[in-house]
């Protein structure tokens, strides 16, 4: 009998969920739950955290299991539906819609009555009063099963700290520190815990490398109402610059003094932002006679409203990617119908070209390369197994983005390989989810207005044909650091935070078709003050940065209004006047400024 490598993986898994289902008993628990976290609760982990990954196979962003002892589910959103089918094993995991199936009614369904144990430092207290309200019987454990089962285990990562330098951040820690202790003060607090590194980031002016695509050294904080923070992290981690960088005001402690230091602030009043810190921390507090304040992390609003600085690095950085996107395009023209091209020799080249500039810093996240049914794979991966040949005359989906030092990109394009026409139904389609993509860049609106009551205006020409697609229309992204960064989103699943001037949004409206092909357009937009003649109230209107061509060939104009025809026209023309100037091949100016000819 021959042995294939998805038997030996499924025989892997299979193995793995058997060792730890062997944990239930001296653990004392029936069940596990095992989400995608880390104990900062971020989006991207280290390689140590990606516990999901190892025992199921699948690779997603974001989902979560559950292991009973005689039978395993795992949810994903509709970003993964296709992906988790083809990573993990129908004999072992059963499939489910995060949101059409939550957990904690599968647990309620399947597992009554049973302990579910679950590790603290991987869940926020509202994340498990989902399940606590289902009557699940929740069981913290004292360490994580997985980690005994888990024999080569990464270990923690630890790059240096870097700084950032306030020609990039715009503000200096000083003056944040400042900020954010008077405004604990005015709140009666005496400190507040930061479990998002991405805060103490943002704070102190500082980077790392400890997860992938995301600048950030995996720390804790604790910042008090007189300036002064303690940063859990090795000290030997930050050289002479970072420590005079950082100044006296600020206390590099080791990880192992956190616990210690959450225990000394008994009876002091602690500010903790519920939804982004683990359980572990906000109950070691309370046991320790903390007084909690349940409120948002103070820099997740100012880390989202860009400065001056940070809006004309997003700019200038903009306008980088776009010249490295213009290059790539040109040049896939020319080699896409040839039918020699890969998903991921497409990716490599799209990285060389950004790669070219001295501010880039790496890729924001891992590029979707999908071409052809791929494309409908909304988070699809390529790697060597899957890496597919790009055809002539189908549908390539590139969404990438980069990390510049003083800005982070996301754009999206669909490309017609060529060289024959596109379909008349694929056309439509494209140019339903490009007018979605007008209607929400060109949108004026009142000041406090939130994210999800904007998500539904991309999806109207998809909406009036019948159609939509199942993720949200757009998410926040940061000043050198997460390409996804709240608390603002358009999405019908966002809490209702008030849209500010200063925040970058995505703006990506796509539609897929299983196994034929995937239709997404992305630009990031920066949101601004506007005049509105009249108005009794402040407006808000979007300045897009993204800067690359839209393809013509999946753009049918007789769908277009004169309005929407107008802004198509005039978009391309200030992508020819701003990244014309940076190519210097004359082939790739003319691909241009044909590219660019009017509609």
């Amino acid at each position: 009998m021959v042995t294939t490598r998805e038997d030996a993986a499924a025989v892997t898994v299979a193995q793995r969920l058997a060792d730890l289902r062997a944990r239930f008993d001296t653990t004392g628990i029936d069940a596990m739950l095992v989400p995608r976290a880390d104990e900062h609760l971020g989006e991207y982990v280290p390689a140590s955290a990606e516990r999901l990954a190892w025992l199921t196979g699948f690779t997603g962003s974001a989902g979560m299991a559950i292991v009973l002892r005689d039978r395993a589910a795992i949810f994903t959103d509709g970003r993964y539906t296709l992906q988790v089918t083809q990573q993990t094993d129908p004999a072992l995991w059963e499939r489910r819609h995060l949101t059409e199936e939550p957990p904690a009614e599968w647990l309620k369904a399947h597992a009554a009555g049973m302990r579910i144990g679950f590790d603290p430092w991987l869940y926020a207290e509202p994340a498990l009063a989902r399940f606590e309200a289902a009557g699940i019987t929740l069981v913290p454990t004292d360490a994580n099963p997985i980690d005994a089962a888990w024999p080569d285990r990464p270990p923690l990562p630890a790059s240096p700290l870097i700084v950032h330098p306030a020609r990039f951040a715009g503000r200096e820690a000083g003056a944040k520190r400042a900020e954010l202790a008077a405004t604990l003060a005015a709140a009666g607090e005496d400190a507040v815990v930061l479990a998002d590194p991405a805060s103490s980031a943002w704070l102190l002016n500082i980077r790392g490398h400890d997860v992938p695509f995301t600048p950030l050294a995996l720390a804790f904080a604790i910042a008090n109402r007189n300036g002064a923070v303690d940063l859990f992290i090795d000290p030997g981690r930050a050289d002479a610059e970072v420590r005079a960088h950082l100044g006296n005001a600020v206390r590099l402690r080791p990880r192992s003094e956190f616990l210690p230091a959450l225990e000394a602030l008994g009876g002091q009043c602690v500010r903790i932002d519920a939804d982004a810190t683990p359980a572990a921390i906000t109950r070691h507090l309370r046991a320790a006679g903390a007084v909690l304040h349940l409120a948002e992390d103070p820099c997740r609003l100012p880390r989202a409203s860009k400065n001056p600085t940070e809006q004309d690095g997003a700019r200038d950085a903009h306008r980088r990617d776009g010249a490295a996107m213009v290059r790539f395009l040109a040049w896939f023209a020319a080699m896409a119908p040839t039918g020699t091209l890969t998903e991921i020799a497409a990716a490599e080249a799209l990285l060389a070209e950004r790669a070219r500039s001295p501010l880039f810093r790496g890729e924001s996240f891992p590029a979707i390369a999908g071409s052809g049914p791929h494309g409908a794979i909304v988070h699809y991966r390529a790697s060597p197994e899957s890496n597919r040949t790009i055809t002539p005359d189908e549908c390539f989906l590139l969404d990438s983005g980069a990390q510049y030092a003083d800005g982070t990109t996301d754009i999206t394009r669909t490309i017609w390989t060529g060289p024959g026409p596109a379909p008349a139904l694929l056309r439509a389609r494209a140019t339903r989810v490009l007018r979605g993509h007008i209607a929400l860049a060109t949108l004026c609106f009142p000041e406090g207005v939130a994210g999800p009551h904007l998500d539904a205006i991309a999806r109207r020409p998809l909406w009036d044909a019948g159609e939509d697609f199942d993720h949200g229309t757009g998410h926040g992204v940061g000043s050198y650091l997460s390409v996804h960064e709240g608390p603002v989103a358009f999405s019908r699943a966002a809490r209702p935070v008030p849209i500010r001037e200063g925040m970058i949004l995505s703006d990506e409206p796509g539609f897929y078709a299983t196994g034929e092909y995937g239709i997404r357009l992305e630009n990031l937009l920066l949101v601004r003050r506007t005049d509105r003649p009249g108005a009794t109230r402040p407006f808000l209107d979007f300045e897009t940065l993204t800067l690359a061509p839209f393809d013509r060939a999946l753009i049918d104009a007789s769908l277009l209004t004169p309005a929407e025809r107008s802004w198509i026209d005039g978009y391309h023309a200030r992508v020819v006047a701003e990244i014309g100037p940076l190519i210097e091949d004359a082939a790739t100016a003319a691909w241009l400024d044909a590219a660019c000819a009017p509609l």
